[in-house]
């Protein structure tokens, strides 16, 4: 019996190492890059033509209790600066959580137009880039990161 499980063990131990190792970070840095690019592509085309976005914050998007000028430019902000540290994984946490700020902010003010199909759509990309930013918040950027090689440095000395 015990010639049975341990290959199974020492494969399954080898499994795990190499998702832990290899998988984990890969997955932690394509999450980083996704998120980090559907943001920050966001933002450059709100800084494209301000006059459109803020008149979008003013007549379709409703934030609460900001006025529709601060909106749009704390929106644009966050949507240029939050990526950049979560890409980087400076901050990487920091990063996802002012990400899921904006994130939130974009459903709340979405809420009172939620009837086509194409609403629909896009919370549930919304949705979807809530829950990868709750993941990267939960466990960090991973080993990919800058955080994890500033950690690695100063720790080790």
């Amino acid at each position: 019996m015990n010639t049975l499980t341990t290959p199974v063990a020492r494969y399954g131990r080898c499994a795990i190492t190499l998702i832990e190792n290899w998988f984990a970070p890969l997955a932690d840095l394509a999450a980083r890059l996704y998120v980090g690019k559907v943001f920050f592509s966001s933002g450059l085309t709100k800084i494209d033509d301000w006059d459109i976005t803020v008149s979008l914050f003013t007549d379709e998007y409703h934030v609460p209790l900001l006025p529709p000028q601060l909106a749009a430019f704390m929106g644009a902000g966050g949507e240029l600066f939050f990526p950049v540290l979560l890409v980087l994984g400076l901050g990487g946490r920091l990063g996802a959580l002012g990400l899921t700020a904006v994130n939130i902010m974009a459903v709340v003010s979405y809420w009172h137009v939620l009837g086509t199909p194409e609403q629909a759509a896009a919370l549930t990309h919304h949705l979807n880039w809530g829950l990868l930013l709750a993941l990267l918040l939960a466990h960090g950027p991973g080993k990919l990161s800058v955080d994890h090689w500033l950690k690695r440095r100063f720790s080790a000395s």
